[in-house]
């Protein structure tokens, strides 16, 4: 077992936004909205402070979501602090479809690597986070920043990651939606005319993030998601509705409630909040 390293460690991790429209489970987009994590290795026990976003609502012991993540990466690399004090300082909404859930495993198991001196790359980061998550669309997009297509070969879950620089605004709603509850209303089975839409869409997203800007509206058209799960958050879907009705690129960001535009000054709804954000370049970054 290798020694643990001494001080804190501290990462900073993106927000992500999947699907994008036709992409699902496929597509992820980092962007400029941050959770900061850092960690201390302390004698014994576990203590948990946490700042902003689900500080009233998110537990304060081994369950908590970057623990669980932490002790994934100890298991992985046979090292562990005798004790640690964890600070979650949260900018990203929780259960809006911002990818909260894959920043806090993605923070975790980098926080993690760090804290006992052996860094985790990000092949181990993708593994370990994939795992945790359950599919690689968030967590490619928090690991490595930009636009990322992600998929999974039997050798594990693979990530191709793209520049891109587009303007957006994320639209969030006050209330959550459970993304348990939003995967469970897609159906078993689809038409076979609009699965050949969305991967003829999604390929055309692919140029359309890479300085075709004047395709977003057609690049961004989903029949495989959206439309199914519209009764859990009708709200978000009539928003996205009204604003590509006056050609405002808009999608579901990820399973909801979130709505993400590809465009500034964007309308915004009594109790809603609004963020302009950039695609962020980076991915986790030590701090």
């Amino acid at each position: 077992m290798n020694a643990v390293s001494n001080g804190a460690s501290s990462v900073v991790v993106p927000a992500s936004s999947a699907n994008l429209g036709p992409g699902f489970d496929t597509f992820g987009l980092a962007l400029t909205l941050h959770d900061e994590l850092i960690a201390t290795e302390i004698p014994s026990g576990l203590e948990i402070e946490v700042i902003g976003e689900g500080a009233d609502s998110v537990p304060r012991g081994p369950e908590h979501l970057v623990v669980q993540a932490m002790e994934a990466a100890f298991s992985h690399l046979g090292a562990r602090p005798t004790g640690m004090r964890l600070t979650c300082t949260n900018a990203i909404p929780h259960a809006r479809g911002l990818g909260s859930s894959s920043a806090a495993i993605v923070g975790g198991l980098a926080l993690g690597g760090l804290l006992v001196g052996q860094p985790l790359d990000d092949r181990d980061l993708l593994v370990l986070a994939t795992k945790l998550e359950g599919h690689p669309d968030n967590v490619a997009a928090a690991i490595h920043g930009g636009f990322t297509i992600a998929w999974t070969e039997p050798t594990g879950p693979q990530v191709l990651r793209l520049d891109v620089h587009v303007p957006v605004t994320v639209l969030v709603p006050p209330s959550p939606v459970s993304t348990d509850m939003a995967r469970r209303l897609l159906p078993a089975r689809v038409p076979h005319a609009d699965a050949a839409s969305n991967a003829g869409r999604a390929a055309l997203l692919v140029a359309a993030l890479q300085g075709r800007p004047e395709l977003l509206m057609a690049a961004t058209e989903d029949l495989l998601h959206q439309p199914y799960r519209a009764e859990a958050m009708p709200q978000s879907y009539e928003l996205v509705q009204e604003l590509r009705s006056v050609e405002i690129p808009a999608v579901i960001s990820g399973a909801g409630p979130t709505v993400l535009a590809f465009a500034r000054e964007i309308p915004v709804p009594d109790g809603w909040v609004a963020h302009e954000l950039d695609v962020d370049p980076n991915g986790v970054q030590v701090r």
